[in-house]
């Protein structure tokens, strides 16, 4: 490990934060989880543990609606898992989503499955008898969650745009290569959740050490003109150069070192943009996200986990110092950026014909949430009977959304009338409710701070009067809230971003782009949602009057003056 870069300091002193010292002693992430699942006494693990089971895909929440009841009544919270699993591209193919809805039915507290901004699915709910239930029927489907959480790389996600079917296709294959080649390569997940035989002390992590990386890595492939991965959230993004037949994939830009998450009250975290490093070709790929993995696992801050990230690190060293040493590490050189463009970032509803011929029907998911809880719109059920007429593949959107992926001419109607009978097609949905989204928040995140999945129906709609309003029906702003400033929902990266700072009580960012390019800044702190409301509604009229030609909300806000551009947020971020 290169002390130089481990300390935002100039002492050299290495003061490892205590996450460090339980990955270093906990044998390649087995730690004492198996004697944990075995204590009937509590639903919940210990300390140390409770951090481990991350690496395997899980994080220990509550119920936070009951917890004070339960205090009350001299009870142990609600303790329950959240299981993320790795599904590398987003596709997942019926009869395992047949599998995971029956289990999610019979043996989840809520009975739901999440659709997430990482292009996978959570449970939400599990009980500690129920967890190793569900990693051997992972294991069955040929699944699993290894590395979803914890100080790896997450699960790699790219673009799901169905009309490019061949190209999808390429790059779905690249991130299950890369997210493969990017594994823990401990076998305690198989034998702590699989009972498989235990190894010798044989373990080795060649890329990510015994103690793995800083902080959590996220990887992302676009293929322009959409972004709907939004590479400037990903510490390490690949953008797809076509050749001159169209077909085929030649190479890739890089960016490095974006990342959304901040700290209230802390300055020196901030979102950021990714850099532009340059272009390589296909057979690069593995080698130079090996080279980028390796190079944040040595230069990354150990010490202090809000700056831990990559995004602080090239910012630390550089971002010329960074590219080098990925060049000289990786015998790799960067050529100049080829020219792409972004033009949207949102995804394609109702039936699409791909280049392949086969249709695709992209189904808008509200905040990613899949359940039978409005009798109006019985979404497990509806997804569920498709899923067992349907021979094709589900691709699972970064925006939190569906696509029933592959279906021959002659299937079109029966899998659109089967979706109506059960409500979960809506041809009523507005473009601005499409163009929102919002993270989990109460009551199971244990970092929410205010509501957000709760919050943003009810919220847009009121939105939606306003868009009305002012004659604007058919546009759309990008908004997304997070009940907190880790930003799950990626509302740094929106045109209006709500990121929660207490019940009922939000910080407003204005001024992001609709294609995913610019942060947005802090327009006001700590206001309640009618103090929202009446900015957005002076804003969007001023908008609706002034606007030039289609120019969106945040080009417009930034245009008028009534918030300034972030250009670079190391810097700016914060300014007045």
């Amino acid at each position: 490990m290169n002390k130089k870069y481990n300390n935002n300091n100039d002492k050299n002193i290495l003061v490892l934060s205590d996450n460090e010292r339980i990955k270093q002693e906990s044998n390649f992430l087995r730690g004492t989880i198996a004697q944990n699942l075995d204590n009937n006494l509590t639903g919940g693990f210990n300390t140390e543990d409770a951090q481990l089971i991350r690496f395997h895909g899980m994080y220990q929440q509550d119920d936070r609606d009951v917890r004070v009841e339960r205090a009350n009544q001299k009870l142990e919270p609600l303790i329950n898992m959240m299981l993320r699993c790795r599904l590398p591209g987003g596709v997942i193919m019926p009869a395992q989503w047949l599998a995971i809805d029956d289990f999610s039915e019979k043996y989840t507290l809520y009975g739901t499955i999440r659709l997430t901004t990482r292009q996978t699915f959570q449970l939400h709910g599990l009980l500690k008898p129920n967890l190793k239930n569900v990693h051997r029927l992972l294991n069955e489907l040929g699944l699993d969650s290894i590395a979803t959480a914890g100080d790896v790389n997450r699960n790699v996600i790219c673009t799901a745009n169905p009309m490019e079917s061949t190209l999808h296709h390429q790059v779905w294959e690249l991130a299950k290569s890369i997210s493969s080649y990017l594994l823990p390569k401990s076998n305690a997940y198989a034998e702590i959740w699989l009972d498989s035989k235990k190894t010798e002390s044989t373990d080795s992590e060649p890329i990510l050490s015994a103690t793995y990386l800083p902080r959590k890595f996220k990887i992302a492939i676009a293929i322009p003109p959409i972004n709907d991965v939004d590479v400037h959230a990903n510490d390490l993004s690949f953008i797809a150069i076509r050749g001159d037949n169209t077909d085929q994939i030649i190479g890739f830009n890089v960016l490095v070192g974006g990342g959304l998450a901040m700290t209230y009250g802390d300055t020196t975290t901030y979102p950021r943009k990714a850099s532009e490093f340059g272009y390589i070709s296909t057979k690069d790929v593995l080698k130079i996200a090996e080279t980028v993995v390796t190079i944040q696992r040595d230069w990354g801050n150990r010490s202090d986990r809000k700056h831990a990230k990559t995004k602080y690190t090239l910012d630390r060293v550089g971002v010329t110092t960074f590219k080098s040493e990925v060049e000289r590490r990786s015998g790799v050189t960067f050529h100049p950026i080829h020219p792409y463009v972004f033009t949207d970032r949102g995804d394609r509803f109702g039936w699409v014909q791909g280049i392949d011929d086969y249709w695709h029907l992209t189904l808008f998911i509200e905040n990613g949430r899949i359940s039978n809880n409005n009798p109006r719109k019985l979404l497990k059920h509806g997804i569920a009977e498709v899923a067992q007429i349907h021979s094709g593949s589900f691709r699972l959107t970064a925006n939190q959304n569906l696509i029933i992926s592959g279906v021959s001419k002659d299937n079109k109607l029966m899998v659109e009338s089967t979706l109506r009978k059960y409500g979960v097609i809506n041809d009523d949905i507005t473009p601005q409710r499409k163009a929102s989204m919002a993270c989990v928040a109460f009551p199971t995140c244990p970092l929410a701070m205010a509501e957000a999945e709760r919050f943003l129906p009810k919220f847009i709609t009121k939105i939606e009067n306003i868009m009305s309003k002012y004659r604007l029906e058919k546009d759309a702003i990008i908004l997304r809230v997070t009940g907190c400033p880790n930003s799950c929902a990626r509302a740094m990266l929106s045109e209006i971003g709500l990121t929660g700072r207490s019940i009922g009580r939000y910080n407003l960012y204005l001024g992001g782009n609709n294609i995913g390019t610019r942060i947005p800044r802090l327009y006001k702190e700590n206001i309640t949602e009618n103090d929202i409301l009446n900015i957005l509604d002076m804003t969007i009229s001023r908008w609706a009057q002034e606007r030039n030609n289609h120019e969106s909300y945040g080009d417009y806000v930034v245009r008028s003056g009534i918030v300034h551009a972030v250009i670079n947020s190391e810097k700016d971020f914060y300014d007045e």
